[in-house]
């Protein structure tokens, strides 16, 4: 059974100070795709800042989550947050829930691109505004 967070180390995630976004540009696949909550799971082929391969990203709205294919590959980009955890909060998840964890990502899709590995044509989707 997963221990709950005490209330001053729950406070501080919610409450978490994102920095200004950085663009990244991975390529990888989509794993999932939550329509409902406007997000989606993606394996990437090239690891980010704090190693992960796996992320979520928001969608933005006006992305057609039909269009979406998984297991094709796809160029991502995407702004990239993040919020940095306290110490307290570092050494309570690293001794009590045995999370190593000194920061929080937030991930927002701006552009996706089908590879297309058999020609030299692809579909890309700008999804700023």
């Amino acid at each position: 059974m997963a221990k709950e967070l005490p209330r001053w180390a729950r406070e501080e995630i919610k409450g978490a100070k994102f920095g200004r976004p950085e663009s990244q540009t991975r390529t990888g696949y989509i794993l999932e795709v939550y329509e409902k909550d406007g997000k989606m799971d993606v394996q990437l082929y090239e690891e980010i800042e704090d190693g992960r391969r796996i992320i979520t990203l928001d969608l933005p709205q006006k992305i057609k989550t039909n269009d979406l294919k998984r297991g094709y590959v796809y160029e991502f980009t995407f702004n990239s947050s993040k919020a940095p955890l306290s110490k307290k909060v570092t050494e309570f998840l690293r001794n009590e829930v045995e999370i190593d964890m000194d920061a929080i990502y937030q991930f927002e899709l701006t552009n996706l691109e089908l590879m297309d590995v058999d020609s030299n044509a692809s579909n890309q989707t700008d999804v700023e505004e």
